[in-house]
C-alpha cells in the first residue's frame, strides 16, 4: 500500500500494525521515499493471516474498524474483519468462480422486477454483533434494503440471503466463524456450496438461532425457504 508521509506521521502506530500484513510505502510529492516492513522473524504472524495457510488456533492480527478501513482503502489486497481479527482473502480458484457464476446468474434471473438484488464479491458488507462491527466480503449477497447503501457506496444493511462457496482454505471460516456471524447479525438465510462433495447446505435463521437446516446433493433441487420461489438444481451449480 502507499500512504503519504503526513498520513504516516499522524497515524504511525496504526501503520506500524499494518506493516505486519503488507509493506507500507511512504510517499512525498507523489514519490516513494521509505517503506515500513515487518521483520522476517515475525513472518509467522503474517502467514497466519493467509487463508491458504491459515491456522485458526493462532490469533490473527487485531485492528479497529478505523484502522481496517485505512488498510483496505490503501491496499490492493482484499481483507475481512471478524470480531476485530483481520483475514487476508486468497485469490479464488477457477472451480470456485464457476460455481459463484452459476449461482449468481440464477439468482439474478430470479431478481428481475423485484426489489431484492444480488451482489457478488468483492463487495464489503458491514455486520454488527454485540456492538462489534464486522466487515466481510461474501461470495454473493442478496440486498433487499438498498436504502442502507450510503453515498460512498458502502452497504450498512443486513443481507436477506448470503451465499459462500467453500474452498480448502476457507472451510473452517465459512462453516464455523461466518455461520455464527451471519446467524447473530440478523441474516435470514445462509447457503454454503461445497464443490468437493457437490452439496449445498442451507441454514435458516430466526431470532439469532438456527430454525432450519437442509442438505441437498446429487440431482436434487435446492430451494430457498425465505424467498419462497427461488430454487436451483445442483446439476446447474456443479458444472464441469
Amino acid at each position: 500500500m502507499e500512504v503519504t508521509s503526513t498520513e504516516v506521521q499522524n497515524n504511525f502506530g496504526a501503520y506500524l500494525k499494518l506493516a505486519k500484513i503488507e509493506e507500507v510505502y511512504i510517499t512525498r510529492n507523489g514519490r516513494r521515499i521509505a517503506v515500513l516492513k515487518h521483520c522476517e522473524e515475525s513472518s509467522v504472524e503474517y502467514s497466519a493471516l493467509m487463508e491458504s495457510k491459515a491456522d485458526y488456533r493462532n490469533e490473527p492480527l487485531k485492528l479497529s474498524v478505523e484502522e481496517f478501513l485505512k488498510l483496505t482503502d490503501a491496499s490492493e489486497n482484499r481483507y475481512e474483519l471478524i470480531d476485530g481479527k483481520v483475514f487476508l482473502l486468497a485469490s479464488p480458484s477457477y472451480v470456485h468462480q464457476r460455481i459463484v457464476g452459476e449461482l449468481f446468474n440464477r439468482i439474478l434471473q430470479w431478481s428481475q422486477g423485484r426489489k431484492c438484488k444480488p451482489v457478488a464479491a468483492p463487495f464489503d458488507v458491514t455486520l454488527t454483533t454485540d456492538d462489534t462491527k464486522n466487515i466481510v466480503q461474501p461470495d454473493i449477497v442478496l440486498v433487499c434494503d438498498q436504502e442502507k447503501i450510503d453515498g460512498q457506496g458502502r452497504y450498512n444493511g443486513i443481507p436477506t440471503l448470503v451465499i459462500e462457496v467453500l474452498s480448502e482454505s476457507t472451510r473452517r471460516k465459512d462453516l464455523v466463524i461466518k455461520l455464527d456471524l451471519y446467524m447473530r447479525s440478523g441474516v435470514k438465510e445462509y447457503w454454503i456450496a461445497n464443490p468437493l462433495n457437490r452439496e449445498i447446505y442451507i441454514y435458516s435463521f430466526t431470532s439469532g438461532e438456527i430454525s432450519n437446516y437442509r442438505v441437498y446433493k446429487e440431482s436434487e433441487t435446492a430451494d430457498s425457504e425465505i424467498l419462497g420461489d427461488f430454487s436451483i438444481r445442483l446439476e446447474q451449480v456443479f458444472v464441469e
